[in-house]
């Protein structure tokens, strides 16, 4: 049997227990934060604060941070577009899991395609899919360059790097919109879980 029709006989397995009930336990509606943006937009930093000030609410969270998965999960992916594009789709993969267990996931990627994020939307249902667009210009985030990536795009080191030779599709329709060269790290946080919390996700 080749793999093609193994595939076929593969069926889903039904769980006892649901979604509602492990959220329920945790007192928390479950939702997937996604931070999108240019490199050096903040979003790591966004999130990181995020994920701090959720934690002492008292709620269950994971995040999810682009570097770290190209250690693990995606170690095998380089930064062409097809390869970009499965490393979205495996965190999307591994966020609705989360999801599906309680959690308050919070999600740090350029993820530069809007099909790509659409997809991870389209994967929840249009439900408790919270996009959140770090819109730093990319004049702004070379500026920072506190990796030096842009220098090694602009001379050529860096292939595929988004905002130079690899385009960077905005959402045309984010729930929260965070202009983070003027706000704060911390007054972008607030932002967020002010969203949480008049949304219903989690208690005021």
């Amino acid at each position: 049997m080749d793999a093609n029709n193994r595939m076929h006989q593969i069926n889903g397995q039904t769980l006892s227990v649901s979604k509602q009930q492990r959220a329920q336990m945790k007192q928390q509606t479950p939702c997937v934060i996604w931070l999108t943006g240019f490199s050096g937009a903040g979003k790591s930093s966004v999130a990181n604060a995020v994920d701090r000030k959720l934690v002492a609410l008292g709620q269950h969270t994971y995040l999810l941070d682009g570097d770290n998965v190209r250690h693990g999960l995606c170690s095998d992916l380089n930064f062409s577009a097809d390869h970009r594009d499965e490393n979205i789709r495996r965190v999307g993969e591994v966020a609705q899991l989360m999801s599906d267990a309680g959690l308050i996931v919070i999600c740090a990627f350029i993820s530069p395609f809007r099909q790509a994020r659409d997809a991870i939307r389209a994967s929840l249902n249009n439900e408790g899919f919270i996009e959140v667009f770090l819109d730093v210009p990319i004049s702004e985030c070379e500026r920072r360059d506190s990796k030096g990536l842009y220098k090694k795009a602009r001379a050529g080191e860096l292939l595929d790097f988004t905002g130079i030779d690899s385009p960077y599709e905005a959402p045309t329709h984010p729930e929260i919109i965070i202009k983070n060269y003027n706000d704060s790290i911390e007054s972008a946080a607030k932002q967020v879980i002010a969203y949480l919390m008049a949304h219903g996700y989690i208690d005021r």
